[in-house]
């Protein structure tokens, strides 16, 4: 109670203090996101329940009606989540994802600068798969018991959480600032971006990133003795097996899918649908691995955080406030392209540090969106590299999940972290602006 009664007050000061500079309702919307941030950051409420307050909040305070911040919660692009979170269920039900985690631990070799990389290539594959929170849940009590040394635990917890970070970007369902962005896209009526190009644009990002940090990781602990050896892999039983080759027609669809211009139009399938039907595929008598009763296993507070996200955007838009902040912004747009990137790589990437990436993202792309319709600038390009930077934050807690997971395990302090972090976050923004003039900006 006393964190949620700070946040109300801090919220009030604040007010007081926006109202100098922006008219009342942008001032109220701006309190209520410092409002809904700083409790998704303490906790003081359940996820769930902080991610469902736009609902009561927007209406009450004129920011949107009912209906308009309701049907941000249903947008279609939430269920090719759901259809991706069943999927995920699923794999772990029958424990494929232990024997694709083990087959992929054993390509390295047994000792710690092998290990680091195993665990960091391996979280970013699985976060790809089934959402980085997850990936980072899953394998960090395991790395907590391959050494009983300090230094190695610390190595072993953060390779497999900025591999988790890391991988989510390689998909649009790996963490939710790619599925905000896609929902972004859609409601504002740019393309949106193909599963298959998605990946295509991510992974030569993703494979610099598990090539730089994990060796940075390794430096120092050549020496240090691995205490436990890695489980024998066993043989794929039969529906392992049978949800293997599901997951590979996945894949092929998607890709089958997924336009090449201008050589191939693609199917025309509708890619939340695919994953959707993929998802309650598993339900199905005799194919599936689901029972009804599974689904109390669904994140649904993610699925809530989503509805936040998307309400935030709709309300900075529909408000002017995303155009107040961008016409204060309109000289950036005469930068030359790469200062730009460099620009918003650095403040995404900084400012994710002391919030949640959801939130964050929520409320830059509105305001990016404004900018590039005001300016002359790459709007799908810019939208792109702020959810990518997102996600790239790796020096504090509160920044990602898979941060957050490894300071709870015990092994990482908060100076460990940022001392780490900091160097990552400047090696992700060098990369990212580099792939971005060289590759993206003609590909988006």
């Amino acid at each position: 109670m006393k964190q949620i009664t700070l946040t109300l007050i801090l919220s009030a000061i604040l007010f007081f203090l926006l109202n100098y500079y922006f008219s009342v309702q942008h001032s109220i919307l701006l309190c209520i996101i410092f409002f809904l941030v700083v409790l998704w950051s303490n906790e003081g409420l359940p996820l769930g329940v902080v991610s469902l307050l736009p609902i009561l909040l927007f209406p009450t305070f004129d920011i949107l009606s009912t209906n308009e911040t309701v049907s941000n919660y249903s947008k279609s692009i939430i269920f090719l989540f759901l259809g991706g979170f069943m999927i995920a269920i699923a794999t772990q039900k029958i424990e494929l994802h232990k024997y694709i985690s083990n087959k992929l631990l054993t390509l390295f070799p047994n000792t710690p600068r092998g290990i680091i990389f195993s665990l960091a290539i391996t979280s970013a594959f699985l976060s790809s798969l089934i959402s980085n929170t997850t990936t980072a849940l899953l394998l960090i009590p395991i790395a907590i018991y391959l050494s009983d040394e300090i230094k190695l635990r610390l190595r072993f917890v953060l390779s497999i959480a900025y591999g988790a970070s890391i991988g989510g970007i390689v998909t649009p369902i790996g963490t939710p600032p790619n599925l905000i962005l896609l929902g972004f896209m859609e409601q504002h009526h740019l393309e949106t971006i193909p599963f298959i190009k998605w990946i295509f644009l991510t992974a030569p990002l993703a494979l610099a990133m598990l090539i730089v940090i994990p060796y940075i990781l390794s430096l120092g602990v050549k020496n240090l003795e691995i205490d436990s050896s890695l489980k024998e892999l066993k043989p794929l039983s039969g529906e392992q097996k049978r949800l293997l080759y599901i997951l590979l027609s996945l894949v092929v669809l998607l890709f089958v899918n997924s336009k090449i211009e201008p050589y191939y139009m693609g199917l025309g399938l509708n890619e939340k649908g695919i994953l959707l039907g993929y998802g309650l595929l598993m339900f199905l008598p005799k194919i599936g691995f689901l029972t009804w009763d599974d689904t109390k296993k669904i994140p649904y507070e993610i699925i809530f955080l989503f509805g936040a996200g998307f309400s935030i955007a709709m309300a900075f838009s529909k408000t002017g406030l995303a155009d107040v902040i961008a016409n204060q912004l309109l000289s950036l747009t005469d930068l030359p392209v790469i200062l730009l990137i460099i620009l918003v790589a650095s403040l995404v990437t900084f400012t994710t540090e002391i919030t949640s990436n959801t939130a964050l993202i929520s409320v830059v792309l509105p305001i990016l969106y404004s900018l590039g319709n005001a300016g002359n600038i790459d709007l799908s390009l810019i939208l792109f590299v702020a959810t990518i930077c997102a996600s790239y934050a790796f020096m504090l807690p509160i920044a990602t999940p898979p941060n957050a997971i490894a300071m709870s395990s015990g092994a990482v302090k908060v100076k460990d972290m940022a001392k780490y972090g900091l160097m990552f976050n400047i090696l992700g923004i060098v990369l990212i602006t580099i792939i971005a003039i060289l590759y993206w900006q003609f590909y988006l």
